[in-house]
């Protein structure tokens, strides 16, 4: 049975955050892995971050969106209200979602929320910890925002490599356009390119004015707020749509321990190259004295010159006895065109294998470099080019079709026709086509991929449901000799991964989690003209104990669309979040008792 009384229609005056903490004190009762139950109302809201006002995705009435903070093994339910006038669907970028691919949040798994109606998403964070970000994955509406943090702490029991730092800190960075999202696929539909964009963003907000030449009056910015002396860790995410950016704080060294779920080598950094789609944590003292403010820069790597101001953000660093506001010019970063520099800072990054994460046992107790390869793809990626009369981007030739039924409901189903096992190894010598052709993984292979990319742009790739080894990247083309320049101890384990122009990057990965997985390009003009493919890893032998059956709430669509019935307003939480009984009699004295005796 569900909980019709934890719908959002509920009215009863006790605060939300009581309401989850009496949720996890009775898991906790019960030795059982905490719940934590969330309602998100997705809707447009007006915002000006460049000065020019214009409509963009909010969550909650918030943008970016709330930060989702929870722990290790936590179970989450979201509820989704889509308020936007057309389908959403929002996918959780990093989160692997083991045995449990139906709550990916892309095409290829789910049927999009259609317009005024909520799904709920119910999936683990097993295993993980780490900085991630989640946005909606569909219809390029990332471009107008709808993203924010995901922070997975560590138990309690599970050792950090590092002191407690005195704040956690989450900045979203990226580039933006004045231009909504549906004006934005409108012009890719037509066959144009986006062009240089019109900022650079902090946490949705514009750029201080630091020169006035550069930066219009009356644009709102960041402001991070720290005391001196005390030490903070900033997760950074680039969540633009194309862009890699330099990150950097004026006079502090950045201290990197982490990204995207990795605990990595510590070491200090002046600067950052942040591409699409990554994140990362650093700890940075405020060690500095406090005459003035301290610029926080975000500025575009890899653009004309005469753009480049244009594509820079800034905030500002705010110590509590600051003597005045920042001036000056910014803090240089890199050669703007240097991208040996930008792959030597990304070889630099190294697990950490000394230290734990989920675990107990350390990082480098799973030596992925004695492991034998199964099957290894070479996936190629060259400029757009036209393919049946529209300008596609394509992997190996072929740009990614999404069928009407999803994948993994057209496998659950036995619909026939729907996609082929048949994505090529290499790239074939034939024309550019359309298909919806999905790799065969192997169940408990070893996986090598190799991005070579022959375009003039950096690109980002991401594999939902696993963190890969990314074990090597040079300039040229990849040859069988390349593997003897591959790092088999320590390349850190990541889920996005950058491939820059005329350049090759190599991972592994183990395909040791049952489901069927996006693997795309986080550009975004990348994706949505094609360049993605999904992997197939099914078990042969069926069992729930390696994938997780249909949930109970699923949508249907495509040539399934018959199954689904009518949703009405209120919604119930599905019988996977339903507590034990025991557990329910415990919560309803604890309810009560806040209604009645607590103030």
């Amino acid at each position: 049975m569900g909980f019709s009384w934890f719908s959002s229609s509920y009215q009863k005056p006790f605060r939300f955050h009581s309401f989850v903490f009496l949720l996890l004190v009775v898991d906790l009762a019960f030795s059982e892995d905490p719940y934590v139950f969330l309602d998100w109302d997705v809707s447009y809201i007006t915002a000006s971050p460049l000065g020019v006002k214009q409509q963009v995705i909010g969550v909650n009435g918030q943008f970016p969106g709330p930060i989702l903070n929870i722990t290790t093994n936590w179970n989450v339910v979201v509820n989704v209200h889509n308020n936007l006038n057309e389908p959403f669907l929002v996918t959780w970028d990093g989160l692997q979602q083991r045995k449990n691919s139906w709550e990916d949040g892309v095409l290829g798994t789910n049927c999009p929320i259609p317009s005024a109606w909520n799904w709920t998403y119910e999936f683990q964070v097993k295993d993980q910890i780490g900085s991630f970000f989640y946005f909606p994955s569909i219809n390029f509406q990332r471009a107008s925002g709808g993203y924010g943090g995901i922070t997975i702490n560590n138990r309690d029991v599970i050792p950090v490599p590092f002191g407690a730092p005195d704040g956690d800190i989450t900045i979203f960075i990226g580039d933006w356009y004045t231009k909504d999202y549906k004006e934005l696929r409108k012009i890719l539909d037509e066959g144009n390119e986006l062009g240089v964009p019109d900022g650079v963003l902090f946490n949705g907000l514009g750029p201080f004015r630091y020169n006035e030449s550069v930066v219009p009056d009356g644009i709102v910015y960041a402001t991070i707020n720290v005391e001196p002396g005390k030490t903070y860790r900033l997760r950074v995410h680039n969540v633009g749509i194309s862009t890699s950016l330099n990150f950097r704080i004026q006079n502090h060294n950045m201290l990197l321990v982490e990204t995207e779920g990795s605990y990595t080598v510590q070491q200090n950094y002046t600067s950052m190259d942040i591409h699409v789609g990554q994140s990362y944590s650093f700890l940075v003292t405020m060690d500095q004295n406090a005459s003035s403010d301290y610029y926080i820069v975000a500025s575009a790597r890899f653009v004309n010159e005469t753009f480049r101001d244009q594509v820079t953000g800034v905030a500002i660093l705010h110590y509590s006895n600051s003597q005045g506001s920042a001036s000056g010019p910014l803090p240089d970063g890199p050669n703007k065109d240097d991208t040996y520099f930008s792959m030597n800072q990304a070889r630099s990054i190294r697990w950490n294998v000394s230290a734990g994460a989920a675990r107990p046992n350390p990082q480098g107790s799973f030596r992925y470099g004695q492991i034998t390869v199964t099957d290894v793809y070479v996936l190629l990626n060259v400029p757009a080019e036209p393919v049946n009369g529209q300008l596609r981007t394509t992997l190996n030739g072929i740009s990614y079709l999404d069928p009407a039924t999803p994948l993994k409901l057209a496998q659950q189903f036995s619909v026939p026709g729907v996609y082929k096992l048949d994505f090529p190894y290499r790239n074939m010598n034939r024309p550019a086509k359309l298909d919806t052709s999905i790799i065969n993984g192997t169940y408990k292979g070893f996986m090598e991929i190799i991005f070579q990319n022959n375009a003039s742009t950096v690109q980002s790739y991401h594999l939902d449901g696993y963190a890969f080894f990314v074990v090597g990247m040079d300039f040229g083309i990849w040859t069988e000799n390349s593997r003897g320049t591959y790092n088999k101890w320590d390349g850190v384990a990541r889920c996005t991964t950058q491939v820059f122009p005329g350049a090759w990057t190599a991972i592994l990965v183990s395909l040791d989690n049952v489901g069927i997985w996006n693997l795309r390009a986080e550009n975004l003009d990348s994706w949505y003209l094609g360049q993605e493919v999904y992997v197939s890893v099914v078990n042969p032998e069926i069992t729930n104990k390696t994938e997780l059956p249909l949930p109970d709430n699923a949508i249907f669509c495509g040539s399934l669309s018959t199954l689904q019935k009518q949703q009405s307003n209120k919604f119930k939480y599905s019988k996977a979040s339903v507590l034990s009984s025991s557990s329910v009699i415990v919560l309803g004295l604890l309810i009560m008792w806040l209604y009645f005796v607590s103030p």
